[in-house]
């Protein structure tokens, strides 16, 4: 996920906060966000054990890429041949293989 979409979360998760200190319920602040009751349950439990800070964004997700930069620099060489390739093959065959016409 972007950074502008974790950010979109966290501002979410921050309003859930505020109906949280107001008493609204957990159906009703689901039902306002659009998000599932389940979701609301594990933000207030969060809420509950450190406060609004404890529903920041936890950042990026995913392990670390391996891959030093020349590495990656042949992969994505690689990736742009085979789409160039797909491309080429698509443009150049014609009717689908076996069809009749």
């Amino acid at each position: 996920m972007s950074a502008r979409g974790r950010a979109k979360r966290e501002a979410v998760r921050r309003q859930a906060a505020g109906w949280f200190a107001a008493g609204v319920s957990v159906p009703e602040i689901a039902a306002r966000l659009r998000v599932s009751q389940t979701a609301v349950y594990g933000w207030r439990k969060r809420w509950r054990a450190g406060g609004e800070v404890a529903l920041a964004s936890k950042g990026p997700g995913g392990g670390r890429c391996r891959l030093d930069e020349p590495r990656l620099r042949r992969l994505a060489d690689a990736l742009d041949e085979g789409r160039r390739r797909t491309a080429s093959a698509t443009i150049n065959a014609g009717p689908w293989p076996g069809c009749r016409t």
